[in-house]
């Protein structure tokens, strides 16, 4: 009696070099799938820190989440992602956001603005990409400080890549593929160096993403310890202010620390229209808003300004990535779903999971 023939083993996707542009949570979660999958990944950031618009900024009076305010958790796999990748950053924000309007900040509703949990990682956003990143950085997978100026066509071999890095000689690099996890505009701008992409980038076009000034105020005379607290009862609201969009009590949230600090997200049309405007003009109109809504008066400890050029996404492009098979060429980003982080973790994720 012969022998039953060995089967052939599934023939897995070969290796391939690829470039992941922007390391915000679209960013980290196609290149650490990409990884998984077994492929040769490098993550470019332009910035000093991975995280994005997640990222968050110190100050002498403790911490600030300037970008993302909080996630959802209602996919699965993000919730998955949350516990095995990064156990235990993620805590349950108990404040429960209100609403408010009118200058004298006249309460609307004082029930939950939604039914489902508010999260945020701890001790500071950031610390959920941080996370996340950590793998690739020691893998020496992922650059920091590294700019990509333009990008072209190798013939049917890839793409070649124009870095600046933090020595700021640039340098040209070949990848079989590239991912760009940018917000759509700079994705846009960077498309357009190409002749080749000139396409994709128009196909960008309805791709809309609004700018958001924040302000960041510290209140050292006020902390949790103490039991004193400034103005309202509520931890955090969305305000119909024609400033202000959101605002929200930054030490309410776990591990934060004691000294009172608040966030102020200024409303896209007035962020759009003041788009030009420095910081200090900035700081104290919002100032004046946020006096007007809270009541708190008192003269900030820290006060500091800072602009999102594309913060939130107005018009989103309705399906989860973008791939391009025949030139090797991906996009992904909160942008293609919406604008909350588990957007920008499915979008990455569903791109890596068309690759592999």
């Amino acid at each position: 009696m012969s022998r039953p023939r060995p089967q052939p083993r599934p023939q897995s996707s070969p290796s391939q070099r690829i470039a992941v542009i922007g390391a915000g949570i679209a960013g980290l979660a196609c290149a650490r799938t990409l990884v998984q999958a077994g492929h040769d990944v490098t993550l470019l950031e332009a910035a000093p820190q991975v995280g994005g618009r997640m990222a968050s900024s110190d100050s002498p009076f403790g911490s600030f989440d300037g970008g993302a305010q909080y996630f959802t958790v209602r996919d699965a796999r993000f919730g998955q992602a949350l516990e095995t990748a990064a156990p235990g950053v993620a805590r349950r924000w108990s404040a429960s956001a209100v609403r408010v309007r009118d200058e004298h900040g006249r309460q609307l509703e004082a029930a939950p603005l939604a039914g489902e949990a508010h999260w945020v990682a701890t001790p500071t956003m950031g610390t959920l990409a941080q996370c996340w990143a950590e793998p690739l950085r020691a893998a020496g997978r992922l650059q920091l400080g590294t700019r990509v100026l333009g990008l072209e066509r190798a013939g049917r071999s890839g793409w070649q890549l124009r870095l600046q890095g933090p020595g700021g000689k640039p340098a040209a690099v070949h990848f079989e593929r590239v991912i760009l996890a940018t917000p759509a505009p700079d994705a846009r701008d960077l498309l357009s160096t190409s002749q080749q992409c000139q396409a994709l980038a128009q196909s960008l076009q309805a791709v809309d993403m609004a700018p958001c000034w924040t302000l960041m105020l510290a209140f050292a005379q006020a902390s949790q310890p103490g039991l004193y607290t400034l103005g309202p009862q509520w931890n955090a609201a969305r305000s119909t202010h024609h400033r202000m969009a959101w605002l929200a009590r930054e030490s309410s949230k776990p591990q934060r620390g004691g000294i009172e600090r608040w966030t102020v997200q200024a409303s896209s049309a007035w962020s759009q229209e003041h788009a030009g405007d420095d910081a200090q003009r900035v700081s104290a109109k919002l100032q004046k808003a946020f006096a007007e809504v809270t009541g708190i008066r008192a003269t900030p400890s820290h006060a500091q300004a800072r602009l999102w050029p594309h913060a939130r996404t107005v018009q989103a492009l309705g399906q989860p990535f973008v791939w391009d098979a025949a030139r090797g060429l991906g996009l992904c980003g909160d942008w293609c779903l919406g604008h909350r982080v588990e957007d920008a973790f499915v979008s990455g994720l569903e791109l890596a999971l068309a690759l592999r």
